[in-house]
């Protein structure tokens, strides 16, 4: 199954924020780009055909996606009625991989694929172990039985504690028997507001 495994610190360095959202933010010590003419980078003037590749590359990133699969997904969004930016977010958030990560389960996207490719979740009760499966409004996650006893689980609570992350409104988590369910799709204000979608929609509108 094909990866993004560029460096994560490198990257969160090269568009100025976590992209990865790993504990340890690159960014506190080192804040300009990667290179070693990065920090005189940081003040180049960048075109508008610059700022929307550099959006579309930083979106790639945050939610782990290869340039085809990424294009796909964009292709996909235009086919659906409504605004293709905001259609086009819904289709990214309501992915398995980033459900697993906005129901807390997970401190990072990149982890929180690990686990859905080991087939530690089910929907509607069935084993589904693909990260980009899409999710729909009523559809229950749930993590397998013969899980709990790992000791991720086991810690997940504690190690959990370190990450400051609320649950969107279109998630209801239930602790007690770990399981989210969906209760809708993610409305404008679920959606993230650190990607300039009007950059992206331009560049593939060209």
């Amino acid at each position: 199954m094909a990866r993004n495994l560029k460096p994560r610190h490198k990257s969160s360095r090269r568009f100025g924020e976590n992209v990865a959202d790993t504990l340890k933010n690159p960014l506190v010590k080192r804040n300009n780009p990667p290179g070693m003419h990065g920090a005189k980078r940081s003040f180049a003037k960048v075109s508008e055909y610059g700022r929307q590749l550099l959006e579309k590359q930083k979106t790639k990133m945050i939610y782990g996606l290869l340039e085809k699969q990424f294009a796909l997904t964009f292709e996909r969004a235009g086919k659906i009625v409504g605004d293709v930016g905001d259609n086009f977010l819904t289709l990214l958030e309501t992915r398995l991989d980033n459900a697993v990560y906005r129901a807390g389960w997970a401190q990072t996207r990149r982890m929180a694929r690990q686990l859905v490719t080991h087939g530690h979740f089910t929907v509607d009760g069935v084993k589904v172990d693909i990260p980009s499966y899409t999710i729909r409004p009523g559809e229950v996650i749930k993590v397998k039985e013969n899980k709990k006893d790992n000791t991720y689980w086991k810690n997940l609570e504690e190690m959990m504690k370190k990450v400051e992350r609320e649950v969107p409104g279109w998630l209801a988590v239930n602790t007690k028997d770990m399981s989210a369910t969906v209760t809708s799709l993610p409305n404008k204000s679920d959606l993230p507001r650190n990607i300039e979608i009007h950059l992206i929609v331009d560049f593939y509108s060209r």
